[in-house]
């Protein structure tokens, strides 16, 4: 958990995800066209993944990828990054994060 922690604070976007994962993708690939660049973090390529992987689903993260973070806060996975993004919740926090400067 603390390493986690520590993770998500280092950058203003974290995403958990898994390599072949298509949700993952489609999530990294959301963020990375609004021009922000968030630190990935592809839990089936780095070590004690399975570790982290348990610590997200810990944290309430269910599936565990992908997983979001953003200013340091847990946003939850692909629905809830939607359905922030649906309702244009999705841009002003990343802006208040420090992600976004437009």
């Amino acid at each position: 958990m603390e390493r986690v922690t520590r993770m998500v604070s280092e950058r203003p976007v974290v995403i958990f995800s898994k390599s072949s994962c298509c949700m993952s993708h489609t999530i990294k690939t959301l963020f990375c066209d609004f021009g922000v660049n968030p630190a990935v973090y592809e839990v089936d390529e780095i070590s004690r993944g399975r570790e982290i992987e348990q610590a997200l689903s810990r944290l309430g993260s269910s599936p565990s990828v992908p997983t979001v973070f953003i200013g340091g806060e847990l946003v939850g996975g692909a629905n809830q990054v939607m359905s922030l993004h649906l309702n244009r919740s999705l841009i002003p926090m990343l802006k208040k994060a420090g992600a976004l400067w437009v």
